[in-house]
């Protein structure tokens, strides 16, 4: 018998099929409206997803990459919260889904989740595909729009990734405060921009108020040390290119890095990683180069040498986003 795909797979064939049917023009003309709309400096409270080829083009173009980001900050979450694994889930403003995906490639089996989005094509679209993973069959997709009057049953894990972007200031203060109140632990992603990062640590701080420990991508529940302005904290998540990718920017490589930020928190006790690379390492000839985020809390240049041994070893091999040291 042989073994069911992993999640990615089956979720990078599910979007192949989305596109049958539609000009490979109408959907680049798709894509590029909808990046446009997403890009506006207004907050809007219509879907801008308006039908199934809208959501289509923009599934199979941008739900790889949200599905890896999440991913991403999930794994990082689940490293410092090894014992654990969230018996429900709640996506806010998920969409097509890809949250849900992310949770079930990192911890498996089944469990009651619910995707709540405004745009009733994508969630439409999104139990489709979901049609493709027997663990997200049972899926709950339901309409309920995102702001200030959204009430959260209680639930084990919420995600909330590429949705406070959409808000207005006094909205995403609400959903935060509803995510912490209703859930055990919540992991919120967004783009990873200098706006995206502030966002990020908004919330953070509303979950740190509310009694949350951080457990990624930050070794401790403080202040950040990055100071306002002069730079900002985001990570890089490897995304395969499907050729609608390749068509709406015009690219050849076969991949691109989707840049993101994210805060993942616990009302339980978490064990954040000893610190965090925050800029891709530089390998230099006979050493390697690293910029950690420390326990203190505090920014930090290292130098890794031969003379280190196998922590060299290690420190070639570490990417940008990890823990560091590494577990034994």
């Amino acid at each position: 018998m042989n073994a069911p795909a992993p999640p990615a797979e089956t979720l990078r064939t599910a979007l192949a099929g989305l596109l049958d049917g539609l000009p490979p023009r109408q959907a680049a003309q798709a894509v590029e409206r909808l990046i446009a709309s997403y890009r506006g400096a207004t907050p809007t409270d219509a879907p801008i997803l308006r039908d199934r080829a809208d959501v289509a083009a923009y599934a199979a173009y941008r739900m790889p990459a949200t599905f890896e980001a999440v991913r991403s900050a999930l794994e990082a979450f689940a490293e410092a919260a090894p014992a654990w694994a969230p018996g429900s889930h709640t996506d806010v403003g998920g969409g097509t889904g890809a949250a849900a995906w992310a949770v079930s490639a990192t911890w498996g089996g089944e469990r009651p989740v619910t995707v709540l989005d405004w745009a009733e094509p994508a969630l439409a679209l999104g139990r489709e595909i979901a049609a493709a993973d027997p663990a997200l069959r049972d899926v709950r997709w339901q309409r309920s729009r995102i702001g200030a009057a959204l009430t959260l049953e209680s639930t084990d894990l919420v995600t909330v990734s590429y949705v406070l972007n959409e808000l207005t200031a006094p909205d995403r203060t609400a959903l935060v405060d509803a995510a912490a109140a209703a859930a055990q632990a919540v992991v919120i992603v967004e783009p990873g921009t200098p706006d995206g990062y502030a966002r990020v640590i908004e919330a953070r701080d509303r979950l740190v108020g509310a009694g949350f420990h951080v457990a990624a991508p930050c070794p401790h529940s403080a202040a950040c040390p990055i100071v306002p302005g002069t730079d900002w904290c985001h990570f890089s998540a490897r995304v395969s290119r499907s050729s609608l990718h390749r068509q709406v920017k015009g690219g050849s490589l076969p991949y691109e890095d989707e840049k993101f930020s994210y805060v993942a928190a616990a009302r339980f006790p978490v064990t954040p990683a000893p610190s965090r690379v925050v800029r891709r390492p530089q390998l230099r000839k006979g050493q390697v180069l690293l910029d950690l985020c420390e326990t203190e809390p505090s920014l930090h240049r290292t130098t890794v040498t031969k003379r280190h041994g196998d922590l060299y070893k290690a420190a070639r091999d570490a990417d940008w986003g990890d823990a560091w040291p590494p577990a034994p």
